[in-house]
């Protein structure tokens, strides 16, 4: 199921993080398998990791409309500025891992030039559905594993950018979770992280108060729900991840700072920005730093986030730079 040997070198044990030979840890010997071609680095879990990992066994997502080809995924997630912010700012050349890349989308998305993209999940039915459109959309530079990214089966230090949105806040231990997935970064490396926003979030959870009142038989003022109105499985999917997930938090931009500052990793900017009436961005500049704001500034700014950011369910994301060693942002492969 694609991949082909450059993405199997970007592979680890996750037992002792040492390399792997064909699956089998150099230096501790122990033999992993790769069940319908998708290699099983997940070790055992905790209770609540494997009530989340239950929970999209069940529904995968986000899932895929029948005869879904590749343009019509990229037409879709490109209708999304920051989406296409993200692939403009990723060099052609640069090793990618999403982590928590369910169902693949943003994977195949970003899997263009000679990107070699991961895509990590602890999900089996969500990566088989990922590697078989991977399969039948052509795409040999891309690979799905099954790991838990408490103890991810991926090489420390060998990614340009490391994508997790959506992710780190259905752990049981957000702040450890992202401390295991910021070793992956490679010096200079661009960590773009999403998270639910405390402020953000508050609509929603209204939203989820009144459907958990009401059986979910009425969940008000959800455009997404609205939109996939004709689409049962994924509107599906969305209703049980929105509303029904068994493990949930919500962050600040404090706490994240504090996270990033803790494992190395410079502060750039967020998006949507903190300054109030901030240009557009072009090009390559959700990779640079933004202008310095202030707190009263940044408090107004998130507080607005309530209004534009309720269709996400309150989603926003924050990116910083590896500062191991000094290196270039501005292309994550100089």
């Amino acid at each position: 199921m694609g991949g082909g040997t450059q993405c199997f070198e970007l592979l680890a044990c996750p037992e002792c993080s040492s390399e792997l030979l064909e699956l089998r840890c150099k230096s501790c010997a122990r033999r992993y398998e790769q069940p319908d071609g998708i290699p099983n680095l997940r070790q055992p879990s905790d209770e609540r990791t494997d009530k989340v990992r239950d929970f999209y066994t069940v529904a995968p997502f986000p899932g895929y409309s029948p005869g879904e080809t590749i343009a019509n995924i990229r037409s879709r997630l490109f209708d999304n500025e920051f989406v296409r912010l993200l692939d403009e700012a990723i060099a052609l050349d640069a090793r990618i891992v999403e982590i928590g890349c369910g169902t693949g989308q943003m994977s195949l998305c970003l899997a263009q030039g000679n990107r070699l993209v991961i895509g990590a999940d602890l999900s089996r039915p969500s990566l088989r559905l990922a590697a078989d459109a991977a399969d039948r959309f052509g795409l040999e530079r891309i690979l799905f594993v099954e790991t838990d990214l408490r103890r991810p089966g991926l090489r420390q230090g060998a990614f340009d950018v490391v994508y997790c949105s959506g992710v780190l806040h259905h752990t049981p231990d957000p702040r450890a979770s992202f401390a295991a997935i910021a070793r992956l970064l490679k010096p200079g490396g661009v960590m773009v992280l999403g998270l639910y926003h405390a402020l953000a979030r508050l609509p929603h959870r209204f939203r989820r108060a009144i459907a958990r009142m009401t059986g979910f038989k009425m969940i008000p003022w959800d455009p997404v729900l609205r939109a996939r109105m004709n689409e049962p499985e994924r509107r599906q999917a969305w209703l049980r991840d929105q509303y029904q997930h068994p493990e949930e938090h919500r962050h600040t931009i404090g706490q994240v700072k504090r996270w990033f500052s803790e494992n190395g990793i410079r502060y750039l900017r967020t998006y949507p920005s903190t300054l109030v009436g901030a240009a557009p961005l072009e090009g390559t500049q959700l990779f640079t730093p933004a202008e310095d704001d202030w707190f009263l500034e940044r408090g107004l700014s998130q507080l607005g986030w309530m209004g534009t950011l309720s269709k996400e369910g309150g989603l926003w994301v924050t990116i910083g730079a590896s500062q191991l060693r000094r290196m270039s942002i501005e292309s994550p492969n100089s």
